[in-house]
């Protein structure tokens, strides 16, 4: 099969994966920072609002959330209203719609590396190859994360700055509005854009440089660049200052004009720059230390590997290599007194794309917070030097396997029972029979990751299902909250459920409770508590590896 078949067929991998859908659970910010929220603004439903949607602590802007999930739920709800579907609003369309939509925007990825492989002496179809089978592309990448619209815009940056004709010749440099918007789109997604973003407008400026432009052509592009750059910021503030305060039209005429100093003072107090706000926060280590700190080295040694498996290593490799040649041309130059070393020159390709890779893994290991996720943007200029003078070919099996593992590990494996299970909840709890004699349900989860509301379908005025999320709480706190759950049931018709993975279903046991009914979804891994390898050859494999849903019974086991 030749690269343009083989890219077809992992395109539509990634399409049909979408759909069936991926059962991995990568983060609770895939869910948190932008389905769960819509869901609760747009579809009315029972949501866990995180703290950075708060208007108490506004850091999130709401302008892609709405252009994302918003809109996709606003689609299903409108269908729904037309009696185009009676039942368009379930768990599955409420966790496929929204990731369908970011793996359509994932072949903005493709677009981009077809666009820029020529211009950066790599094959084309060898890079989308490349590309499309990276478990990064597969899963991350239809994933509803705020880290995946920075790699696409990214990308879009990247595609915009790198001007050259066909011949290899040097371009005009244009496009300076456009640039201007996406840096502002993308530092009001993730502040963290501008470290991505530092190396190609660099680039940019380099390309004036060499293209001997006036100082007049050159200050009229850096104005447009600003004008849009302006605009798109108030589109920005306007929107997210709307969402996150009472403050209206008749708000704003209701100030009073006494003076233009008194006017700006009121409105810089309701005014929201949620970008400030994440970066206010962010600053403070103690903050960051309650999301997790890590070395320094992290993304270098770790994350990078994680993510990019050999690639990353190749060019770490390259990296030195460039330099050790630079450091030695420096001295060669100061021992001479003539001679240029030239980091950034247009000419040689693999040294600035190694730059547009190591200059944001540098920026970004300066924070002690450092997830893998993070570094999914680097993919772009990645797959751009190892396809290059083809530096990925003799390595292609273990990429291969590489990715392979990588996808089944994250796209299905992790997590992977939590949202087969919220669908089975769901369905139970809208069954006809439970429609027809309402129930009172608690859902009691342990050990698992956050479980998004949004996805069990409940309507805000439903008052009869109550989620307890009792994340990684120590053995004695479980069991005095189920001993409690089964010795009080408030109704007749009360269910009590309890959620738990099959590493940590001996606690249960100790609990002095029963159990009617049982459920095992499988697979589940979860990291937090691995499971131990000798049960993964004994009999009782498949509980090690999966998720249990204990239905409580009322009476207490006798001792």
């Amino acid at each position: 099969m030749g690269a343009r078949g083989l890219w077809a067929l992992l395109a539509a991998l990634r399409a049909g994966w979408c759909l069936l859908p991926q059962a991995g659970y990568l983060h609770p910010d895939e869910f948190f920072q932008s389905p769960e929220v819509m869901a609760g603004d747009i579809l009315n439903l029972q949501v866990y609002y995180p703290w950075e949607f708060l208007s108490s602590s506004p850091c999130r802007t709401v302008v892609f959330p709405l252009m994302t999930s918003g809109v996709t739920y606003w689609v299903i709800k409108s269908l729904q209203q037309l009696d185009v579907c009676s039942s368009c609003i379930n768990s599955y369309t409420l966790l496929v719609s929204p990731r369908l939509l970011f793996t359509v925007f994932s072949f903005m990825l493709d677009y981009s590396v077809y666009r820029l492989a020529p211009l950066w002496e790599a094959d084309p179809w060898k890079a989308l190859v490349l590309l499309a089978g990276s478990y990064v592309t597969l899963v991350f990448y239809t994933r509803t994360f705020t880290n995946t619209l920075e790699g696409l815009l990214f990308a879009l940056l990247m595609v915009l700055v790198s001007s050259r004709k066909s011949d290899g010749s040097l371009a005009e440099p244009t496009s300076s509005p456009l640039i201007g918007i996406i840096m502002t789109a993308g530092f009001f997604n993730r502040p963290t854009f501008l470290a991505f973003a530092l190396m190609p407008l660099l680039y940019w400026a380099g390309l004036f440089v060499d293209s001997q432009k006036s100082i007049k052509t050159v200050i009229n592009h850096l104005l447009k660049l600003v004008l849009c750059a302006c605009f798109t910021a108030v589109v920005f503030i306007t929107a997210d200052t709307f969402y996150y305060t009472s403050m209206g039209l008749d708000n704003l005429y209701s100030i009073k004009k006494t003076s233009l100093l008194d006017v700006i003072g009121q409105l810089n107090e309701k005014i929201i720059i949620t970008p400030f706000n994440f970066l206010s926060y962010n600053f403070n280590p103690h903050n960051l230390a309650l999301h997790g700190s890590h070395p320094r080295v992290t993304h270098v040694t770790v994350n990078g590997i994680m993510l990019f498996g050999i690639l990353h290593i190749l060019a770490i490799g390259a990296g030195f290599k460039m330099l050790k040649k630079y450091i030695y041309q420096l001295l060669w130059v100061k021992a001479h007194g003539r001679g240029s070393p030239g980091l950034l020159v247009h000419s040689e390709r693999s040294p600035t794309l190694l730059l547009f890779y190591f200059v944001p893994l540098a920026f970004l290991s300066l924070f002690s917070h450092q997830e893998p996720r993070f570094l999914i943007p680097l993919i772009l200029p990645l797959v751009l030097f190892s396809t290059s003078q083809n530096r990925a070919v003799k390595w292609k099996h273990i990429i291969v396997v590489f990715n392979v593992l990588g996808a089944l590990l994250f796209g299905c494996l992790h997590q992977g029972g939590l949202i087969p299970c919220l669908f089975h909840l769901e369905q139970l709890m809208h069954s006809p029979e439970s429609s027809a004699h309402p129930r009172h349900y608690t859902l009691l989860f342990a050990h698992t990751y956050m479980p998004p509301r949004s996805l069990l379908n409940i309507r805000k005025r439903d008052t009869h299902i109550e989620v307890i999320d009792m994340a990684g709480s120590e053995e004695e706190t479980v069991c005095q909250t189920v001993r409690q759950r089964a010795n009080h049931f408030t109704c007749d018709d009360c269910h009590v459920f309890v959620i738990i993975p099959g590493t940590v279903r001996a606690t249960i046991t100790k609990c002095g409770v029963s159990f009617k009914n049982e459920t095992l979804i499988f697979p589940h891994l979860s990291m937090e508590d691995p499971p131990q390898i000798p049960f993964l050859f004994s009999a009782n494999w498949r509980s090690q590896l999966g998720l249990y849903i204990l239905q409580l019974d009322r009476e207490p086991q006798s001792l």
